[in-house]
């Protein structure tokens, strides 16, 4: 909704559109509980948010032209009008403004930040944890690109596809983090959120098919996404609560997404070009496609995420290359890899590199290590669904 507006207005009025669409759902809150859920509930959020901008727009008599436009271009059913499809433009808008929140007029930090916000629905909290930051420079980050914006300095008109290429990094990185959300959500009533996940992959498709995006890493973005995806259903038990890999019960992994996964996987594979995107999801394949937990080939993964590191140095890369070596070769490999590595202020204190720790130094009979990294890791899960997964992993028999 905040895309297909935008696409009327342009981007400067972003805040005014995003006004209108929350405007509309708490509308809805009131409206649908006296009469009912419409028909088509899309379009009746979509009229009453278009109404409310219009209404905004009409108060400055500099925004005729706009109004007029926007005007013409409703509908009586509140529903998009059809545009024609011209060669090389990004058809669906939810895309289109993905593209323009990451123009290179928008500093670089911000792109993100703005894109998570506005068309992911993502919280400042829940970017300040998939971005390692906090929440105060989620807001000046956002502050700088919302001016940007109003200063007009960005449209929504789709450009040339020698200007869009330069953002598909940006891209993928939105398309990505709104997967991870997805797969294991920093919300505290649910766990996975199944509809991102998927609209994660729908966004790859369609870019897939576009000029631009047509190329080895979205390929591999999807592949990975689709290789994920396959496991959802096997993550929770009956009562809501995480599963480990080993607990899992492959015969619920979904065959239409390995297939998916193998096949785009394969097409990545063309060309010289070797992304972050391609390793993770051969790391992904591998655990997928291995007959079991025990006979998974941890040596090839670990292998997999030092070829990570070399092209996307990252010491979350680090812990998990130590968790692949412990599983292949037993904790003290692990903690060996680990060896000297100074976590950087925003890994450190993060539940992820405690939990590691935790966990290898638990197995390896470090007991008394064990037990402050596991008291930190426990106060640092972002949720209650991961606290109780950490409670359970973290106090297992030592293997």
């Amino acid at each position: 909704m905040v895309a297909a507006l935008v696409r009327r207005v342009g981007l400067h009025h972003l805040e005014a559109v995003e006004d209108a669409a929350q405007g509309a759902l708490l509308t809805a809150l009131t409206a649908w509980v006296a009469n009912g859920i419409p028909h088509d509930p899309g379009a009746w959020l979509h009229r009453v948010a278009h109404n409310h901008l219009l209404g905004v727009l009409r108060k400055d008599q500099g925004h005729q032209r706009i109004l007029a436009g926007a005007a013409d271009q409703g509908a009586e059913n509140g529903e998009e009008p059809v545009s024609p499809a011209f060669a090389g433009e990004v058809r669906d808008e939810l895309l289109r403004m993905l593209f323009a929140c990451c123009d290179e007029k928008i500093p670089q930090e911000s792109r993100l930040v703005l894109a998570l916000k506005t068309l992911c629905g993502f919280s400042t909290g829940e970017i300040a944890f998939r971005l390692f930051t906090t929440e105060a420079t989620v807001y000046k980050r956002l502050a700088r690109a919302r001016e940007r914006l109003r200063q007009g300095e960005v449209d929504m008109q789709t450009p040339p596809l020698e200007s869009l290429r330069p953002r598909l990094a940006s891209v993928h990185a939105v398309i990505y983090l709104l997967f991870n959300e997805g797969y294991l959500s920093t919300r505290a009533e649910r766990a996975i959120r199944a509809e991102l996940c998927e609209e994660a992959i729908r966004l790859g498709t369609l870019l897939a098919t576009h000029p631009v995006g047509a190329a080895p890493p979205t390929f591999a973005l999807l592949a990975l996404m689709h290789l994920h995806a396959a496991r959802l259903a096997s993550r929770q038990d009956a009562t809501g609560s995480l599963l480990l890999l080993e607990e899992q019960d492959r015969s619920l992994w979904d065959a239409e997404h390995l297939h998916q996964g193998a096949s785009w996987l394969a097409r990545a594979a063309h060309g010289d070009v070797f992304t972050r995107f391609h390793a993770e999801a051969g790391i992904a394949a591998e655990h997928c496609f291995a007959p079991s937990f025990a006979d998974t080939r941890w040596n090839e993964i670990a292998e997999l995420y030092a070829m990570l590191e070399g092209i996307d140095p990252s010491p979350i890369h680090t812990l998990n290359r130590a968790v692949a070596l412990a599983q292949g070769q037993g904790p003290r490999a692990g903690l060996a890899a680990l060896d000297g590595v100074v976590p950087p202020v925003w890994l450190d204190g993060h539940y992820l590199w405690d939990a590691v720790l935790a966990d290898l130094h638990h197995r390896a009979g470090n007991a008394a290590t064990a037990e402050r990294h596991r008291d930190q890791a426990l106060a640092a899960a972002p949720s209650t669904a991961v606290r109780k997964l950490l409670q359970r992993r973290l106090t297992k028999p030592t293997l």
